[in-house]
């Protein structure tokens, strides 16, 4: 176990690292106008994060112990033809949820 103050000084390193990284955005660049190219780049970032969060959940689920499960891969599967078919985020979570569901009730 690290002593009292050591880990205080990483909770105040992180917490000045966090409202660095918020201000650079916000406080230096929040008033000026973005160039087209940055800002066609930063539509693709919330499209970016979902897979990120959700891949390593169905790839090395750790309930199953990190061995890929059938119904978190058809779920997945689901999902995305969904998603790709109907361009609607919340059908999409919607199906998946369902089929994850009713596979993890069915096996």
């Amino acid at each position: 176990m690290t002593g009292t103050a050591e880990l205080w000084i990483v909770i105040v390193a992180l917490g000045l690292g966090s409202f660095a990284l918020r201000f650079a955005f916000l406080g230096l660049v929040g008033d000026r106008t973005l160039p087209d190219w940055l800002l066609r780049h930063l539509r693709y970032t919330a499209v970016a994060i979902l897979p990120a969060l959700v891949a390593p959940l169905v790839i090395w689920p750790t309930a199953t112990g990190g061995t890929p499960d059938p119904a978190r891969l058809t779920a997945a599967v689901a999902t995305f033809a969904v998603g790709y078919l109907t361009k609607n985020v919340f059908a999409a979570m919607g199906v998946g949820a369902l089929v994850l569901v009713t596979l993890g009730w069915l096996l």
